[in-house]
């Protein structure tokens, strides 16, 4: 029997079917979330781009505040608008409101709550009192506090986020030069997949396969151009992969271990299958077909979800051009449990957050079934457990892999 893979080796062999992002596309704003950076962008404006308020109240000098209380004439206002704005002189004060420009001569916004006047939508005032002691330069937010025109603010590879995106806009970016999304064909074998929602005969399964790599894939920054399923026939799987649209990868499930019905193997030239030291997902393939890669995962569901996070999303952060560092963590384990020994565990777990630490136990009393995936759903992350432990105790720490 050939010795079992590392997921580290194997995962070399996966990556060497990816390539860096070779198309750019220029998109707005409302069409960039969830794209990956294809050049580092620097801000085309200071943020804030003038010196103003962060409160509602009024700009002074703060060297007119050495004695409290004290009143100051009131010259003009200052809203969150454009427009001229008196010079603040000695002994003079401007109201401004939240996001107001500080006017010239200001140095200091004293909060409406610390003088005579009322808050809210009252007629300017001719003199305000003072009545507290502010230090100067208090309450205002200076020009380039957040970034200065020119600093960069994102780097190639970064993903564009809600928060990138308001980030964006406010240095006066409008557009995003982003790499184009993998086209990706995912594909479940099995005669005894249908679609799901119909009636199951005897022996059916309803294919959750398709729909959830199709999720995975989506999430991960493809675009999915296909998606589908094929019986057990590699005749008929052949054809199928022959008349796929254009796409640059095919991730499939199914049909790569050791029965008499497993259609890619028989597929034949261009692909390579191995037995990977990992539960589940031991049987793994990879290679090409019509010169497109193909990335094979197990058919049980959960051995293909482990997989695609394991193999998948890794490759296709290579064809995105997204960098990724690995989100992984140590925690405890909440309650014991076993694994196979020589192989590398990822089992789902839930995670509990105690006053004494983060803990996490299995998602389903059955463990790492991997046909356990109608459950799958309720896992946070996956434990990964080192091939040379086959027994995990409870209170012992534990490596968390984010999913």
């Amino acid at each position: 029997m050939p010795a079992l893979l590392t997921v580290e080796d194997y995962l070399a062999r996966v990556l060497t079917l990816g390539h860096s992002p070779r198309r750019v596309e220029t998109v707005p704003l409302d069409a960039a979330l969830g794209r990956v950076l294809a050049v580092d962008v620097a801000a085309a404006v200071s943020v804030p781009p003038f010196d103003n308020s962060a409160m509602d109240g009024y700009a002074v000098r703060a060297a007119d505040l050495a004695v409290v209380p004290v009143s100051l004439t009131v010259v003009g206002e200052s809203a969150a608008v454009s427009g001229p704005i008196p010079r603040v002189v000695p002994g003079s004060a401007v109201r401004v409101m939240t996001g107001g420009r500080v006017p010239i001569g200001a140095d200091t916004v004293v909060p409406v709550e610390q003088t005579d006047q009322p808050a809210g939508a009252v007629p300017l005032p001719s003199r305000v009192e003072i009545r507290a002691a502010v230090r100067s330069g208090a309450h205002v937010r200076r020009m380039a506090d957040d970034l200065a025109a020119g600093d960069p603010v994102f780097a190639a590879g970064d993903l564009v986020t809600p928060a990138a995106l308001g980030a964006a806009a406010a240095v006066g970016v409008s557009s995003l030069l982003v790499w184009a999304r993998p086209r990706v064909a995912v594909l479940a074998t099995g005669a005894e997949l249908v679609e799901p929602g119909s009636a199951l005969a005897d022996g059916e399964l309803h294919d959750s396969n398709s729909v959830m790599l199709a999720a995975l894939a989506g999430e991960a920054g493809a675009d999915v151009a296909w998606a589908g399923r094929c019986g057990d026939d590699p005749t008929e799987l052949a054809a199928l992969l022959g008349g796929l649209p254009p796409v640059e990868l095919i991730l499939t499930t199914g049909g790569v271990s050791a029965g008499v019905y497993e259609p890619l193997r028989q597929l034949g030239a261009g692909l390579e299958f191995c037995s990977v030291a990992m539960q589940p997902g031991k049987p793994q393939g990879y290679g090409r077909i019509n010169g497109v890669p193909l990335l094979a995962f197990p058919g049980n569901p959960v051995s293909s979800f482990v997989s695609f996070r394991v193999f998948g999303r890794p490759l296709l952060d290579v064809c995105t051009g997204r960098r990724r560092g690995e989100r992984a963590r140590v925690v405890r384990a909440a309650e014991g449990w076993s694994g196979p020994p020589g192989r590398r565990q990822y089992l789902p777990v839930r995670v509990e957050e105690r006053p004494d630490g983060t803990f996490v136990r299995p998602s389903h009393r059955r463990g790492s079934g991997s046909h356990l995936v109608a459950s799958l759903h309720l896992a946070d992350g996956l434990a990964v457990v080192p091939d040379e432990q086959s027994v995990v105790t409870a209170g012992e720490p534990v490596m968390l892999m984010e999913v």
